[in-house]
């Protein structure tokens, strides 16, 4: 029973002092601490049986010597490196306590901060019709960034949209965007945000199968954008309208939208994809593979686009080809006010490396005591 205090109580100091320092580098977040792997707790439970393994069952297995009397014997160690036999296998099992918590990662939301940063929110209106499908040449040099065209390959009028978009995803910092497809319906694919990653992604996995592409609701397109900075509380608010057609569906026509965009105080600037020129589009493929195109003309209204832009005091602009669409968008952003509003943003920590550094010293120190201090004879 002796012997039993002795090792509880060494154990109790040994934890104490290897939970001190993390305990008071991050007192508050422990408070507020949880785990993502969770499960890996479970492992936990070997805990007290390396307790007991490090210290009574080290003497069970010591090798013994049956002797006539013990009168040798009662010149044998006695002192302090005697009671402390045990310490090795408690610091052994305190710090596989501390490695088995911190490989479960703790985690901690430090706080939710708050800062005003420069920006304004901006929706982009993409039209995803059937039109959207005619060929839109590019070289090489046309498209933004590092853009290697696909050998053999002709874009699309979609494809193009998709990379310059997702370059101008990439060139903001501080702006909240949100994205809304239209086809013969408008949906939306992300409220305005600041995680620009998401939406490069849910911008880059848009085709023209996931909407009714059969026509063109502009009005709808448009409406469904307005309501997304309904809300907003920045000063300035934009919508960019990407669109190769005419408005010939939907239920909200584009002059009741541009009147509910002014009621807001949102800027339209519309993109005309194309002209009324014919062009190619893909049209299946022939008997060795190859992308079969035809001829087809699809009406556009730039009057209506740059009604649209002149009523919300935005500007028109036309794209023909790739290099016009990305330098249409730039000058987009040329012409945005900049104003202020409150990002929030989740500030996380990783609380693991508090446990991690206690339980390798203690690995360290169990070590050193069996080969110098405390070793055990025979």
């Amino acid at each position: 029973m002796k012997r039993f205090a002795l090792v509880l109580l060494q154990t109790l100091v040994v934890l104490a002092l290897a939970l001190a320092w993390p305990f008071f580098a991050r007192r508050d977040a422990w408070e507020s601490a949880s785990f993502e792997l969770p499960w890996l707790l479970l492992g936990l439970g070997i805990v007290p049986v390396l307790l007991w393994w490090g210290t009574a069952g080290q003497d069970r297995r010591t090798p013994r010597l049956r002797v006539g009397t013990i009168f040798p014997f009662t010149t044998g160690p006695r002192g302090v490196r005697a009671k402390l036999r045990d310490l090795p296998g408690v610091l052994r099992a305190v710090s596989v306590a501390l490695l088995v918590t911190a490989i479960a990662r703790p985690i901690s939301i430090l706080r939710d901060e708050r800062s005003d940063d420069k920006g304004i929110d901006i929706v982009v209106a993409l039209d995803l019709s059937g039109s959207m499908r005619a060929i839109l040449d590019a070289k090489p040099g046309d498209l933004p960034g590092r853009i290697t065209l696909p050998r053999g390959k002709r874009l699309t009028r979609l494809d193009t949209a998709k990379i310059v978009l997702q370059d101008f995803i990439s060139r903001r910092k501080t702006d909240r965007i949100g994205v809304v497809v239209f086809g013969k319906s408008a949906y939306v694919l992300s409220p305005p945000t600041l995680d620009y990653h998401l939406l490069s992604e849910l911008v880059g996995k848009m085709t023209l199968d996931v909407i009714d592409g059969s026509s063109t609701a502009i009005g709808d397109g448009l409406a469904t954008a307005v309501a997304r900075l309904r809300k907003s509380d920045a000063q300035s608010k934009v919508i960019v309208l990407l669109t190769d057609g005419d408005n010939k569906e939907g239920l909200v026509s584009p002059q009741y939208a541009t009147h509910l965009a002014t009621s807001v105080g949102a800027q339209v600037n519309t993109i005309q994809i194309g002209n009324d020129d014919e062009v190619d589009v893909e049209d299946g493929f022939d008997l060795l593979g190859q992308p079969r195109y035809v001829r087809r003309r699809y009406p556009v209204n730039p009057e209506l686009l740059k009604w649209i832009a002149k009523t919300t005091k935005g500007e028109a602009y036309i794209a023909t080809d790739a290099k016009a669409l990305a330098e249409s968008m730039h000058a987009v952003l040329d012409k945005l006010e900049k104003t202020r509003f409150e990002a929030s943003r989740g500030s996380f920590e990783d609380l693991f490396p508090f446990l991690l550094v206690p339980g390798v010293v203690l690995v360290g120190l169990d070590a050193l005591l069996r080969a110098w201090l405390l070793r055990r004879f025979p």
